[in-house]
């Protein structure tokens, strides 16, 4: 026999109901919860509008899958029980298309509907979406067919300014190699006695013409990497000569400016291959950046020592910089150049190295030195860096792998 329900039971059940139902009213959007049937359970304020509007809240036994879905209760029931979330059926209304999202409650084994209205799109705001489109693909391919010439334009611009530069290198190279002959032999006095202010003459008349020499050099560098024919003639050399011949050339300079300048040289440096000239070109601009930077009385220091460097491998990447690693074996060979001037602070550490900048824009100079000198480190496998802070001077090093295929 099936127990009847107390009146407190009823009570309760009654309490429950006003419950849910207020909380559907809480929704913005027509919600109507049923049971496995179909019979319609709970409706919102938003549902009951819309079975209003339809002419079906007045129909006794309303039921969901026959009267609004017109669908089969059993394949939905099937689906939902399987494992879908969520089952969207389409709905017909005055209002246009809609579309019922069905959830299967387990527990209470109802069923949660939400009516949506889905958006329409008329013929003439689909042509009118697709010509908007085909504008739109027919402007970004102006833009980059524009954009396009842009760039081969200026590819070209800059393949003339190369040219240009190659060009007037190798006009200035031979008159300005037949000026320092002649002040070579000057100075020498194959061609009379000089007197003490003939020979400052003479000196700082020479120190023009090698700055104009290195001026060439670096145009050729700079034209030869950037058309990438440069060539580099790797021969086993010794770096002490190559150290010693580049400061030898550079001693007037300092002795006029007043700046001492400091060797630093390991007595047991390896003889390895290397490009002796564009290294010594590196050495130079090194010297060359920090005189120009150096107050008279100060002091510039040129180091040359063997000196191990941890090339990364694996993944995880070591704590301490591969440049100052220790532990092993020597590879490479570190040279820097340490000045006494203002220093670099550290936000222009990686921007020196690039083409035509210049950090102080009242010094002289074109801002081709350290770029080129980046560049030819790095054509040897090398690696070049500069260590400086604000007030306490700058350091310019740079290391040559020993062993270079």
């Amino acid at each position: 026999m099936a127990k009847t329900a107390t009146p407190e039971q009823n009570a309760n059940n009654q309490q429950v109901f006003q419950l849910v139902a207020s909380l559907l009213d809480a929704f913005d959007r027509p919600l109507v919860v049923t049971d496995r049937s179909g019979k319609i359970l709970f409706t919102n304020f938003h549902a009951q509008d819309r079975l209003n509007e339809k002419g079906w809240s007045s129909k006794p036994d309303l039921n969901l899958f026959t009267d609004i879905l017109h669908a089969d209760r059993r394949q939905i029931l099937t689906q939902l029980e399987g494992g879908e979330q969520e089952l969207n059926l389409p709905v017909e209304g005055s209002r246009g298309k809609s579309r019922a999202r069905i959830r299967w409650l387990p527990e209470p084994d109802w069923l949660v509907v939400y009516m949506e209205a889905v958006p329409t799109e008329t013929p003439a705001d689909a042509a009118e979406m697709r010509q908007t489109v085909q504008e739109l693909m027919q402007e970004r391919e102006i833009t980059y067919r524009n954009l396009l010439a842009a760039y081969l334009r200026l590819q070209e611009a800059n393949r003339q300014k190369t040219v240009f530069l190659a060009s007037a290198a190798h006009e200035l190279k031979t008159p300005l190699a037949v000026m320092k002959g002649y002040y070579d032999l000057l100075l020498t006095g194959s061609l009379g006695k000089l007197d003490d202010r003939q020979r400052e003459i003479l000196l700082e008349s020479k120190e023009s013409c090698d700055r104009l020499v290195r001026l060439v050099s670096m145009f050729l560098n700079y034209s030869a990497l950037e058309s990438g024919k440069l060539i580099l003639q790797l021969r086993e050399n010794d770096l002490r000569d190559c150290i010693r011949d580049i400061t030898g050339r550079w001693s007037d300079a300092f002795s006029r400016a007043k700046v001492r300048l400091e060797l630093k040289v390991h007595p047991e440096l390896p003889v390895f291959k290397f490009d002796y000239q564009k290294v010594q070109q590196c050495v130079a601009n090194f010297l060359d950046n920090a005189l120009k930077h150096t107050p008279p009385e100060g002091c510039v220091t040129l180091l040359a020592q063997p000196h191990f460097w941890e090339r990364r491998t694996s993944e995880a990447a070591p704590a301490n910089d591969r440049r100052r690693g220790r532990g092993g074996r020597n590879n490479s060979i570190l040279v820097s150049v340490s000045d006494t001037g203002s220093g670099i602070a550290a936000e222009f550490h990686q921007e020196i190295f690039e083409e035509f900048v210049r950090v102080d824009p009242s010094s002289s100079g074109m801002g081709l030195g350290l770029a080129i000198t980046k560049r030819l480190i790095q054509a040897h496998r090398g690696k070049v860096w500069v260590d400086s802070v604000m007030g306490s001077g700058s350091t310019f090093s740079f290391l040559l792998p020993i062993n270079v295929e």
